[in-house]
């Protein structure tokens, strides 16, 4: 092969993953805050957090996409009867208190029905066995 082939070649090569990613058309835009993360506990049940800063939704997206650091949800829990982002529950995690970690103590652990029906007594949530199974801009 000349000289021109192989740079034509070798071209090619390197393009292909590019028009390759190009051929899904458009990409999906980013998600900015306010944002809702949806969490699967135990591989059970369900809860959603509002995401109030930026930092908050691109860690959500990082453990969406195979992070471990800080994977747990750490919040202060709000029982006044709204569960807001969080319905059909009628509690929901204060926005502003949200942090991740990557341990906590026992006793805010548990699935959202614990929470729900006050087994958990806690003014903390944070369940150790949690995956993110959604994020999504806030309506």
């Amino acid at each position: 092969m000349s000289g021109s082939r192989r740079i034509v070649a070798g071209a090619a090569v390197l393009l292909l993953p590019v028009l390759a990613g190009c051929a899904g058309g458009p990409t999906a835009d980013p998600i900015e805050a306010p944002a809702v993360a949806t969490f699967l506990v135990a591989g059970e049940e369900e809860y959603r957090i509002e995401l109030v800063t930026d930092e908050l939704v691109e860690h959500v997206v990082g453990l969406q996409n195979g992070g471990e650091d800080g994977r747990i949800p750490v919040g202060r829990i709000v029982r006044d009867g709204d569960g807001g982002v969080n319905s059909p529950w009628s509690w929901h995690i204060d926005p502003d208190s949200l942090e991740f970690a990557d341990f906590t103590t026992e006793v805010c652990d548990g699935l959202p029905s614990f929470v729900e029906d006050e087994t958990l007594t806690s003014d903390t949530y944070c369940p150790w066995l949690t995956e993110v199974v959604g994020i999504e801009p806030l309506d």
